[in-house]
């Protein structure tokens, strides 16, 4: 759901930067943010594991510490 979140933000802040005549330095950082903040979600997105195929290491014996 995020990720489909980002990509509609994503495409409106592009449409809008591309419409502008002469953009700023601040513009050209707000649009550097939006992509920024992409690369943290894809990082989350791709690393995220489902409940389903989490680890399932064995816990420590109580009697030989293994």
């Amino acid at each position: 759901m995020i990720i489909t979140l980002y990509g509609f933000a994503f495409y409106r802040t592009t449409e809008w930067f591309i419409s502008l005549d002469a953009p700023s330095n601040a513009q050209a950082g707000y649009v550097s943010v939006i992509v920024g903040a992409g690369a943290g979600f894809y990082g989350i997105y791709v690393n995220g594991q489902s409940p389903k195929t989490q680890s399932t290491q064995k816990g420590v014996c109580d009697k030989c510490g293994k």
